[in-house]
C-alpha cells in the first residue's frame, strides 16, 4: 500500500546514529492504571524534541545532489526536522506555518537556521503556501504526513517498539495527518499482525479521525488546542497515510481538552516527563477510560516536548489556561 516494512528497515539505515535509538521505558503508574505494563516511547529525547526528525532526515537524505532547497507546510515539530535535517545538508529550508502555531514553535524553527512565512490561519493555508514556493522557487516539498519516505521514517519508532516488546498487545498512537500512525502500524502490524494500533487525538478540529469517519478524506475547520501538533487538514488528495491509516488502524478515540491537561499533569508528576498536549494523548485515551488494556502490555509514543513553558508550568500549577477561544480551567492534579 506505497509503504512497506522493507522501507521502514531502509529508512532504519538511513537515519542510524542521528535520529533513532530513543528510550523505551514503563511507567508504573500507568501500569497500575491501566492494569497491565504500560510503556513509553520516549521521542521527547530527539534533538529536535520530537520524533518529526525519523521522517525527515530519511526524506532529505533522499533529495539530489544538485537540489536547491526544501519546504514544507508545519505546526511544529516537523518544520523543525526538515530545518535540521536541511541543515545538516547545507541546503535552504523555508517552513511555512499558520498563525495557529505556537510562537515557541515557531521559535524552534527559526533557531534551527530554516526561513519561516507565517501565512493564514490554517495549515491548509501554509500548505498552499508551501506549493506556491516549490512552483516559484524550484524547491522540493517534503509533505509531514503524505510522503512515503517521512512515513518509512516514522515508521521506525514502531519497529524499535516490537523489537524491544514483541508480546505488545497495542499501541496507542498521536493522530494528526497519519505519517506516525501509518508508519507504526505498517511496522507493528507486520511483525504481529494481531496487534491493536489505536489512533488518538482531540476532539475539536482533527482531520484524520473525521476523515477516517467518513470514509474518505474531508475538510476541517481548524481550532486553537493544547494538542496543538495534531492539528491541520489532512489533504483532499490525500495518496498514502489516509489508506494506511483506514486499513490499518483499529480504532480513532477522540480526547478533550481537560483529558489531555490531566494526561499532562500525569505524565509530569508521576513520571516526571516534560511533554507537549499533543504527546500525551495515549495516556489521556486510558486515564478517561476510553481505551482499556487488552490481554497484555500496552504502549504509546511521547511524541515531543516543545511545549511553550510558561504554558505548561501553568498547567502543572493547576492554572486557567486560554487556548484561542476556550479556557481550560485549571484542577490541581491528584493521582
Amino acid at each position: 500500500m506505497g509503504v512497506t516494512l522493507a522501507d521502514i528497515l531502509g529508512a532504519r539505515a538511513v537515519i542510524r546514529g542521528i535520529a533513532d535509538g530513543t528510550p523505551f521505558v514503563p511507567s508504573p503508574f500507568m501500569s497500575t492504571l491501566a492494569g497491565q505494563e504500560f510503556f513509553l516511547k520516549l521521542e521527547t529525547m530527539q534533538p529536535i524534541g520530537a520524533f518529526k526528525l525519523r521522517g525527515a532526515v530519511n526524506a532529505v537524505a533522499a533529495l539530489p545532489r544538485d537540489v536547491a532547497g526544501v519546504t514544507c507546510c508545519s505546526t511544529g515539530n516537523h518544520g523543525r526536522g526538515v530545518a535540521y535535517a536541511a541543515a545538516r545538508r547545507g541546503i535552504r529550508a523555508v517552513i511555512c506555518m499558520s498563525r495557529l502555531v505556537p510562537q515557541a514553535k515557531v521559535e524552534g524553527v527559526r533557531a534551527l537556521g530554516a526561513e519561516v512565512r507565517i501565512v493564514g490561519e490554517s495549515q491548509d493555508e501554509a500548505m498552499a503556501e508551501s506549493l506556491r514556493i516549490c512552483a516559484a522557487e524550484g524547491l522540493v516539498e517534503i509533505s509531514p504526513f503524505d510522503d512515503a519516505r517521512v512515513i518509512a521514517g516514522q515508521g521506525t519508532v514502531g519497529f524499535e517498539m516490537m523489537e524491544a516488546r514483541p508480546d505488545l498487545d497495542t499501541i496507542l498512537v498521536p493522530l494528526s495527518g497519519g505519517g506516525l500512525a501509518a508508519g507504526v502500524a505498517v511496522a507493528a502490524k507486520t511483525v504481529s499482525p494481531t496487534i491493536r494500533v489505536i489512533g488518538v487525538t482531540m476532539d475539536r478540529g482533527a482531520a484524520m479521525a473525521a476523515s477516517l469517519h467518513a470514509g474518505t478524506p474531508v475538510e476541517v475547520r481548524e481550532v486553537a488546542s493544547l494538542a496543538d501538533s495534531l492539528g491541520g487538514g489532512i489533504g483532499l488528495g490525500n495518496r498514502l497515510s489516509f489508506p494506511l491509516c483506514r486499513a490499518l488502524l483499529d480504532d480513532a478515540v477522540l480526547v478533550t481538552e481537560e483529558e489531555i491537561r490531566d494526561a499532562m499533569q500525569m505524565l509530569y508528576f508521576e513520571d516526571r516527563i516534560v511533554a507537549e498536549g499533543g504527546a500525551v494523548v495515549g495516556l489521556a485515551a486510558v486515564h478517561s477510560g476510553k481505551v482499556r488494556a487488552g490481554g497484555g502490555p500496552l504502549a504509546t509514543i511521547v511524541t515531543g516536548r516543545n511545549v511553550d513553558m510558561s504554558l505548561f508550568t501553568r498547567i502543572i500549577a493547576g492554572q486557567d489556561v486560554t487556548i484561542g477561544d476556550r479556557t481550560v480551567r485549571g484542577r490541581a492534579y491528584a493521582a
